[in-house]
């Protein structure tokens, strides 16, 4: 089988909606899975949508395109139901296939796709001479994850983290590093000291406009490149860097490119010259903006490109930076992620670029999220109000599996126990954030998290390893032959569950991708690990006739390798033992 059954079925559907109605927009025709099981395999519901866009009966025509559809070699069955919602119940024959080709090593239940795209994602994005803290957790990890799954499924992707190492706070962070540096604290822990040298200043300059005046004369300078300044600047940088490299290796974080605002100062001016010559920007009581007439939601929200005081805003710097990733990398699509605060500024950024570049057809999504709160439903903060750090987030995420695996398992190893509480701490914390809609706000739990049962990353961790264990106790040295690997009626209900789950995988992988929704990962591993539980229960595998037990055998390699690679795409890694 070259292509999945869901992409064939796909590509069919489109032939005959255009065949009934010539020129309609198909692209919103996809077959996906099915969310209820006894209804079929796969659905469609954009046949639904066409209706809209031509004002008929939905129900009416998703009948006459079921009529003019032949699936008759994949499909045992094809259902309309409710108000046009096409079913499709695959044939034994091909989820048969679909296994064998897996189990031979072609697949895993995806394909890596012919049309290639290239694909820039800008996720993380801290600041220099500040902390990491919990609100750069989101970005950081869905940004990782939509990586990979784009990787995973053949496109060529670069991840660039646009970090903020320019701007008017390095004023202040100058002068604090000049008059009040602690050498000794600074050795100690870096990060903490610039920001109390921040805070100190900011605190002083509330009260004495002369040190304010001290504060944007350092600012002067260092724009001006005065070479002093450069240095402590560039100290800063580095020591801030040093401090996030070790946040994202814990994670196992990693970017191609890390190109933060002060690469882009030079390109600043040519922006709003460019602007304004192509009469895209204006000057408004001394300020140089961009309005934007006829747009009912930005009409009332214009961007400013230059301050009147002569000095530029994140808004030049991003556009800067997408006339850059655009030239230089030449990408199909252009992904932000970052939080639901910033949709004003995408949706205002976006709508420049394509006045500005108007043929230039690069995607560009914003990829928001919600806020992670605590408890009491306001945004997660220590209890005296500050914001969670970032690594004491993570120290108490392995310092709590490390007390579950002394309780579980008190015998393993020293090593080993440190171990698996970084994986199941870790990969807790991530699989948390991941598991939920993004575009919600959650409540953060650790009780949750790290629980062994529900949909959480430890009890997906738990399946993978207890599949292993029946690796270990099996005699077999690979794979073995097996005659028929999905004889539906030969087979117990949960086997049946568990071999229509698998064929899933890939079609998941894509709705996922095209959505930028790591959570539908996380839910059909959830339900891929619940109905092996079930298939764990009620069939015994190695203790089997020797015919079904290498097809159960076959059935538990298969979830294995699923369950590894679906949580690998999560950023989460998987233990042979727990």
């Amino acid at each position: 089988m070259r292509n999945l059954p869901n992409v064939v079925l796909e590509e069919r559907l489109r032939y005959v909606v255009e065949q009934i109605l010539p020129g309609v927009d198909v692209a919103v025709v996809q077959v996906r899975p099915c969310q209820e099981k006894q209804y079929g395999d796969f659905q469609c519901t954009g046949v639904m949508a066409v209706a809209k866009q031509c004002r008929q009966n939905p129900r009416t025509l998703a009948e006459q395109v079921v009529q003019r559809l032949d699936v008759s070699d994949l499909c045992e069955k094809v259902d309309v139901a409710g108000p046009g919602f096409i079913n499709f119940r695959l044939k034994p024959e091909v989820i048969e296939e679909l296994l064998r080709g897996a189990a031979r090593g072609e697949h895993l239940f995806y394909y890596v796709t012919p049309n290639r795209r290239t694909i820039v994602i800008d996720f993380s994005s801290p600041n220099v001479a500040k902390r990491m803290h919990v609100g750069h957790i989101r970005s950081t990890i869905i940004g990782d994850c939509l990586a990979r799954l784009y990787r995973l499924l053949g496109h060529r992707v670069i991840t660039d983290n646009h970090i903020g190492d320019w701007g008017t706070q390095f004023g202040m962070l100058i002068l604090g590093w000049k008059r009040f540096l602690d050498p000794q604290a600074l050795e100690r822990s870096p990060v903490d000291e610039l920001e109390r040298l921040y805070k100190h200043v900011n605190d002083l300059a509330a009260n004495d406009p002369a040190v304010l005046a001290e504060a944007r004369a350092e600012l002067v300078k260092l724009q001006q490149g005065d070479p002093e300044n450069i240095a402590i600047w560039q100290k800063m940088r580095t020591l801030s860097q040093h401090e996030f490299d070790t946040i994202y290796a814990r994670l196992g974080v990693q970017f191609d490119h890390t190109l933060g605002e002060s690469f882009y100062n030079s390109m600043l001016p040519g922006v709003v010259e460019d602007l304004l010559e192509k009469g895209i920007a204006t000057v408004s009581e001394g300020a140089i903006v961009v309005f934007f007439p006829g747009d009912p939601e930005l009409g009332k929200h214009p961007a400013i490109v230059r301050k009147s005081d002569g000095g530029f805003n994140y808004m030049t710097t991003d556009l800067a930076t997408l006339k850059y990733r655009v030239e230089t990398w030449d990408p199909d699509d252009i992904v932000y992620v970052t939080d639901a605060r910033q949709q004003l500024h995408f949706k205002q950024l976006f709508a420049i670029f394509r006045r500005w570049y108007p043929g230039v057809h690069v995607r560009l999504h914003h990829v928001w999220f919600g806020t992670i709160l605590g408890p009491d439903g306001k945004p997660f903060k220590t209890r005296s109000g500050e914001a969670v750090k970032l690594s004491d987030l993570l120290d108490e995420a392995e310092e709590r599996a490390m007390a579950i695996v002394q309780e579980k398992n008190p015998e393993l190893p020293e090593e080993e126990k440190r171990r698996v509480a970084k994986v199941v701490g870790i990969g807790a914390v991530k699989y948390a954030d991941l598991m939920q809609n993004r575009l919600s706000d959650y409540v953060f739990s650790w009780d949750k998290m790290l629980a062994l049962d529900g949909n959480t990353a430890p009890y997906l961790q738990y399946a993978y390893a207890r599949i292993m264990s029946i690796f270990r106790k099996s005699e077999l040295s690979g794979i073995p032959e097996c005659d028929r690997l999905y004889p539906k009626d030969e087979m117990h209900q949960t086997e049946v569950d568990l071999a229509r789950q698998l064929i899933e995988f890939g079609p998941t992988l894509e709705y996922a991708a095209s959505e930028f929704r790591p959570n539908f990962i996380c839910n059909y591993l959830y339900e891929l690990a619940t109905l092996f539980a079930s298939f764990y229960e009620s069939c015994p595998v190695l203790k089997a006739p020797d015919e079904i037990r290498n097809r159960r055998f076959v059935l538990c390699k298969l979830t294995a390798d699923v369950l590894r690679t679906g949580l690998n795409t999560l950023g989460i890694e998987v233990l042979d033992r727990m």
